[in-house]
């Protein structure tokens, strides 16, 4: 079954001829059609466009690419020329995409191949996936609970392994949390590290493409391809791009690694289960020679609310150009120009799209910026000042991803304050631009547990080893959910 297989190990199995593209495609493809139906992972499935992609690359005689006939599944607001990017919205429900984004780009010049357009809450607002406006995506673990958002779909498929990796956004944990949800390594980079031209924005300040896959080497090597300088993004930095597949080796440990625990991200409620999980991975790292020690962020405390300061004031501004004229829903019956905005904003977007709109332009109103916005970037500022000061110390802060295991499919509808706090973990690492992985360190019943890396900047290649690391120690990828 070439489904339980890594990318790495179809890498291999294709550079020595012994399997063609379009026999993984089918086998992916075997593996959807037994778990796509309960889990839902897909807004817009493409493996028979894969497939036919894949059988062209077979008649070509050269064989070039990093990822030369390896399936890549890809969240619903990464814009794929010609196929429907809907940011699982109403509003773009029939929108097709006039242009690739840089990311899809890099991974054509590579010959990737594209499984399918994966579910996510409605232009990355959300926690569980719930706030798509066509289906909930649920947990292939537990069906009746949540994998996560707002990457949700791209997190569950590769969790049940109907795509090797995928591609997600994280804008306040929406890449870190559905991996530990879900129980896959998810990786957010540093900000400006790739490229975010022709990702839907959401937050344009916090917004960072990244990775889910089930070994550290498949996001290595993903990472890789994605990552890098791009003048169509005014926020992509020039910043040289280590081969990371290349520089993962089995015998490098975390021997004199000082990894930090941030004191205050333990004063928040954290399941005990989820705690003790956590002390076992820590120690485990502790015996095989890490320095751990106590760090302090004394503003992290702020990270929540300046986040849904910060993000929904972005939202406001970026969501404006839906307005039912140029492209996207347009409400069918409408008196004038100002009612058929209103009329098409109301229809099209969901309710906690609409919420967050409307914090946002709150925030950013006459008399109110000053008060809301321009106080939550300046607790932006302290945040950053606060790691900065950490790794003074330490090489890595660590902590767990999630205060909980995966809550239940409508938990938390109705509070949504709720909601936002299970990002607590999360968010301070957006706020401060740094990188962060989420790997999975242990078991609550058959929910996965999730534990946090957090780099410095540029530095996503010593997280990528602690995980190699950790994979040695705890294999994790073994287990197959039964969806």
């Amino acid at each position: 079954m070439l489904w339980k297989k890594s990318l790495a190990e179809l890498r291999d199995l294709l550079n020595k001829g012994e399997v063609k593209p379009s026999e993984i495609i089918e086998s992916f493809y075997e593996r959807f059609n037994q778990s796509e139906e309960k889990v839902r992972a897909y807004i817009t499935p493409l493996y028979e466009k894969a497939f036919e992609e894949a059988k062209r690359l077979e008649t070509r005689s050269e064989r070039k690419g990093k990822l030369w006939g390896l399936p890549v599944a890809i969240k619903d607001n990464i814009l794929v020329e010609g196929e429907r990017n809907t940011c699982a919205s109403k509003i773009l429900e029939n929108f097709v995409a006039p242009y690739d984004a840089t990311v899809v780009r890099k991974l054509k010049e590579e010959n990737a191949l594209f499984l399918g357009k994966t579910n996510m809450d409605e232009f990355a607002m959300g926690s569980s996936t719930e706030h798509s406006a066509f289906f909930p995506t649920k947990n292939p673990w537990d069906l009746e609970r949540v994998p996560g958002g707002s990457s949700g779909g791209s997190a569950a498929t590769v969790a049940c392994m109907s795509a090797p990796v995928s591609l997600g956004s994280d804008t306040g944990g929406s890449i870190r949390q559905p991996a530990s949800f879900c129980g896959v390594i998810g990786i957010k980079p540093t900000y400006g590290r790739v490229s975010r031209y022709g990702l839907v924005a959401f937050a344009s300040s916090l917004d960072q493409i990244g990775a889910f896959g089930r070994r550290t080497e498949d996001i290595a090597l993903l990472l890789e391809v994605i990552s890098g300088y791009d003048p169509k993004d005014s926020t992509s930095r020039d910043v040289p791009v280590p081969e990371y597949s290349k520089e993962l080796s089995e015998g490098e440990g975390v021997k004199g690694l000082k990894i930090g625990l941030p004191k205050e991200f333990f004063e928040f409620d954290i399941q005990p289960g989820v705690k003790e999980a956590f002390d076992s991975f820590v120690s485990e790292l502790e015996k095989a020679g890490a320095e751990v020690m106590e760090v302090s962020l004394p503003n992290v405390k702020y990270a929540i609310p300046a986040y849904y300061i910060i993000a929904p004031s972005e939202a406001s501004s970026n969501l404006a150009r839906y307005d039912g004229v140029r492209y996207g829903y347009r409400a069918s019956e409408f008196s004038d120009l100002i009612d058929m905005y209103a009329k098409t904003r109301d229809e099209g977007f969901g309710a906690e799209v609409k919420r967050r709109i409307m914090l946002g332009t709150f925030a950013l109103s006459a008399g109110y910026y000053d008060a809301y916005y321009l106080k939550a970037m300046k607790v932006k500022r302290l945040i950053y000042d606060d790691f900065k000061r950490a790794f003074e110390k330490v090489d890595i802060i660590a902590s767990p991803t999630t205060p909980t295991t995966a809550f239940k499919l409508g938990e938390k509808l109705d509070n949504p304050i709720d909601m936002y706090l299970s990002d607590i973990l999360t968010v301070p690492v957006n706020l401060a631009g740094l990188p962060g992985i989420s790997v999975p360190i242990g078991w609550q019943g058959n929910l996965p547990i999730g534990g946090q890396l957090i780099g410095k900047a540029w530095d996503e290649l010593n997280l990528l080893k602690v995980s190699y690391f950790w994979e040695q120690v705890y294999d994790h990828y073994n287990r197959i959910p039964e969806p």
